[in-house]
């Protein structure tokens, strides 16, 4: 399985990758948790992808290719990798494409996942982090309790709202991605890769859906 999962910020690629990294044992490669963690430990690529992120802006370029580099080259990607938040433009795509033939890992299929912009900005306003365990809430489709924290740990700690998530930024990080994310619908369809799937609903829905779509690609 070599797929790519592309839709806007908060149309549940993150939550769906996970669901296919559980059943089908390949890695979930996503830029937004590496560069994080790039950002948590205060690199200077962390810090400049900070800067981006808290602008609502795409990262550098060569920044996020030179970290899928690396990990698409680690001894747990030899199987297949999902690859979640890159591509985001056409010219990565070209950049991405290079990587993997070098790799002799070409894409199987890239999922489009579908999902109306106004209920991405009541996921992304109402999204919470555990800073314990890293569990994702949602304050409006599942809140973890009053006061806010996560159920599951015994300490109880507040839960983060992550900068790149209030509604000044969100805003923002949609036309962003309208403008130079959604060309790539038309340029892997003409490579026969893509697929489009409703993102909206039930998470078990959507993960049959994707399961489907995947094996009419035989990426599954």
């Amino acid at each position: 399985m070599r797929i790519v999962l592309v839709g806007a910020p908060g149309a549940g690629k993150g939550t769906q990758a996970k669901r296919l990294v559980e059943k089908y044992g390949v890695p979930q490669v996503s830029t937004g948790d590496l560069l994080r963690e790039a950002v948590r430990q205060g690199t200077p690529l962390g810090l400049a992808a900070k800067a981006a992120m808290d602008a609502g802006k795409l990262v550098d370029d060569s920044i996020v290719l030179g970290i899928i580099r690396d990990r698409l080259a680690q001894p747990d990607a030899q199987r297949g990798f999902i690859l979640d938040g890159y591509p985001r433009n056409t010219a990565q795509a070209d950049a991405l494409a290079g990587v993997l033939g070098d790799l002799g890992k070409p894409l199987e299929a890239v999922v489009l996942m579908d999902v109306d912009r106004n209920m991405l900005f009541k996921r992304l306003t109402g999204r919470r982090s555990c800073k314990a365990c890293g569990r994702i809430f949602n304050i409006y489709f599942s809140p973890p309790g009053t006061p806010p924290h996560c159920a599951t740990c015994n300490d109880k700690p507040e839960l983060e709202h992550r900068k790149d998530d209030h509604e000044d930024v969100i805003g923002s990080r949609l036309d962003t991605y309208e403008r130079q994310t959604a060309p790539l619908i038309d340029y892997y369809g003409a490579r026969g890769l893509l697929k489009r799937i409703d993102g909206d609903g039930d998470v078990d829905a959507v993960f049959a859906r994707l399961e489907v779509a995947l094996r009419e690609s035989g990426a599954a």
